[in-house]
């Protein structure tokens, strides 16, 4: 696990990038599942970033510019009864104890401290998410310091996310969370591996799911990172299926795409087979299509190349391929550069890879300059060819035969840059 001072190293990182800033975190609101029925909770990814705290209900304050509290945390006090119904509470003693701020306040008592680590700042670091009442209340202490601007010549002038200076950090993975990331991986791996060894004709999707996400908890994981995805035949066109209620049909391609979460990272994989263990000849040809696709681009995956240089490599092979068997037609530079090859494969090769699925980080700088792969990013490297049964063509490119249709085809792997180029983390899936 991730030790107290990697948190410390971190939030002093980020703290050195900010000067005379103050940046404030939230914690993640609880999710309701139905009327006064919550979610297990997950912690806002940033918040637990800097701080490593999964409680609800707290706010992080980072002042590197105060004298005495340069990390401060409001967070539930203590309250047996509550504790009885809900579960421990760390409360404020036991902040300062384990997770090593240098003030802890009740979260009642926000309104009334956070002025004093705002007033000397010269910005106010923060991301208007989701709860708007709270993007109202940081905006409502900003103007009242701002009122008082032209008497004191101190206070915030600004409001600024902090993404673009913690996402970067974010990126790049410390050893400590390769760890985490690589059993979040191999666990991801093992859990495929386990369903497809009994995965036949007769069953439903939603039998698979379930055998994947008990392998997940039996494991050690906290459960699936993402509703998992088990698409037999046409559904498999459909990119984020999670009905997972059709029987499954001899002859049908079967595409599971789901991975864990484990101590909060991970994985993220996709194969595609066919259940019954032979492709007919259709099948055949687009799985190899879409095979070769992502050994292309995994190829493309190392320091100094950017970040479209992998997806470009697999559109390439794509486009080539759906060329030779006359499902596209045309100049093959303007099929990829008008994107004509939209309707077999409508998404990027892959994502970043983290604490979020889909991790936090640009992918690009404003319109031309891609991010520039470094040893420590991990991403997924993902193409697929979806020939839906109701595919819409571009105009002037030829209707599909019937005999592709229905055939949808994903493979996914989470991949680490290394100095030296790549390595594929879930390799232990056979495709």
């Amino acid at each position: 696990m991730i030790d107290s001072r990697e948190y410390r190293d971190r939030r002093e990182k980020f703290m050195a990038k900010i000067g005379n800033g103050t940046a404030i975190f939230p914690s993640a609101p609880p999710a309701i599942m139905h009327h006064d029925v919550e979610y297990a909770y997950r912690q806002d990814s940033d918040f637990f970033y800097l701080t490593g705290f999964q409680e609800p209900e707290a706010v992080a304050v980072l002042a590197p510019h105060h004298e005495e509290h340069r990390f401060v945390l409001f967070l539930r006090p203590k309250d047996p009864k509550k504790e009885t119904w809900t579960g421990y509470r760390t409360g404020v003693e036991g902040a300062k104890e384990q997770y090593g701020v240098d003030e802890a306040y009740p979260i009642g008592e926000l309104d009334e401290k956070l002025p004093q680590y705002l007033v000397k700042a010269d910005r106010i670091y923060y991301h208007c998410g989701r709860d708007s009442s709270f993007n109202e209340k940081i905006i409502s202490h900003w103007q009242r310091l701002m009122a008082g601007y032209q008497k004191r010549g101190t206070g915030p002038i600004a409001i600024e996310d902090p993404g673009p200076i913690l996402h970067p950090m974010r990126q790049m993975k410390s050893a400590a969370e390769l760890e985490m990331v690589r059993k979040a991986t191999a666990l991801s791996a093992a859990a495929h591996n386990h369903v497809r060894s009994f995965a036949k004709p007769g069953l439903y999707e939603y039998e698979l799911a379930a055998e994947i996400e008990y392998f997940f908890r039996r494991q050690g994981a906290i459960g699936p990172a993402y509703p998992s995805i088990v698409a037999s035949g046409a559904n498999a066109c459909i990119l984020h299926y999670i009905e997972n209620s059709r029987q499954i049909q001899d002859g049908d391609l079967l595409l599971i795409d789901a991975g864990c979460c484990y101590g909060d990272y991970n994985g993220d994989i996709t194969r595609t087979f066919p259940v019954n263990g032979e492709f007919t000849k259709e099948q055949k040809i687009i799985y190899e299509l879409v095979l070769t696709a992502q050994l292309k681009a995994i190829a493309a995956v190392k320091p100094g190349n950017t970040y479209n240089q992998f997806h470009d490599a697999a559109v390439e092979v794509i486009v080539d391929g759906l060329m030779d068997l006359g499902l596209l037609v045309g100049d093959k530079e303007e099929i990829i550069k008008e994107k004509k090859y939209k309707p077999f494969f409508m998404h990027r090769s892959g994502h970043w890879l983290g604490l979020d699925v889909h991790d936090a980080g640009v992918y690009k700088h404003g319109e031309e300059v891609w991010v520039t792969l470094q040893p420590g990013h991990t991403l997924t490297v993902e193409p697929g060819i979806y020939i839906d049964p109701n595919i819409q063509v571009v105009e002037g490119q030829p209707e599909v035969p019937e005999r592709w249709r229905g055939i949808g085809v994903r493979i996914e792997d989470d991949v680490l840059v290394t100095s030296s180029g790549y390595e594929v983390l879930t390799a232990a899936v056979p495709k």
